[in-house]
């Protein structure tokens, strides 16, 4: 049998038989979909994002490495990579300090290898911060990225 018809014929039974567990009311979408912080994505300041999200008294880390280009040519796609040995790491949390919404991201981990890889929307030349939640202190480290073409519709 080929590969391809396999793997569409298990993709279309699970999608079936998830239609039908939510069709009978075994599942409802809200249980389904994950959970997100309303208040801190709503944020429109970095200060109230943080607050938010339970990081207002956030200390700044050397602990807490944020890699990023120093130049990013096209603001809607900005590589980040976040390094910390920092032990029980819980969440991770980043924001670009001029974005219209500044909290772009937010991570609740397990089992932490200490390496977080991703890419986020910069609409403009701004700080990346990143706020790091181990062991039930919060701690965060600021990298400035230059964007020359914005990825907010600039």
């Amino acid at each position: 049998m080929n590969a391809v018809r396999r793997s569409l014929l298990k993709g279309a039974g699970g999608l079936g038989a998830l239609s039908v567990a939510v069709a009978a009311g075994l599942l409802k979408p809200t249980k389904v979909m994950a959970a997100w912080n309303e208040a801190g994505f709503n944020a429109r300041t970095v200060a109230d994002a943080m607050s938010a999200i339970g990081a207002g008294g956030a200390a700044v880390s050397r602990e807490v490495v944020i890699k990023t280009p120093e130049i990013a040519e096209n603001g809607a796609v900005v590589p980040v990579d976040i390094v910390t040995d920092l032990p029980d790491v819980e969440s991770i949390a980043i924001f670009g300090e001029k974005n219209t919404f500044p909290l772009v991201s937010q991570y609740d981990v397990t089992d932490f290898n200490g390496l977080l890889t991703t890419r986020i929307k910069l609409g403009a030349t701004s700080n990346v911060r990143v706020v790091v939640k181990a062991g039930g202190k919060h701690y965060t480290a600021t990298r400035e990225v230059k964007v020359t073409l914005g990825g907010c519709g600039g």
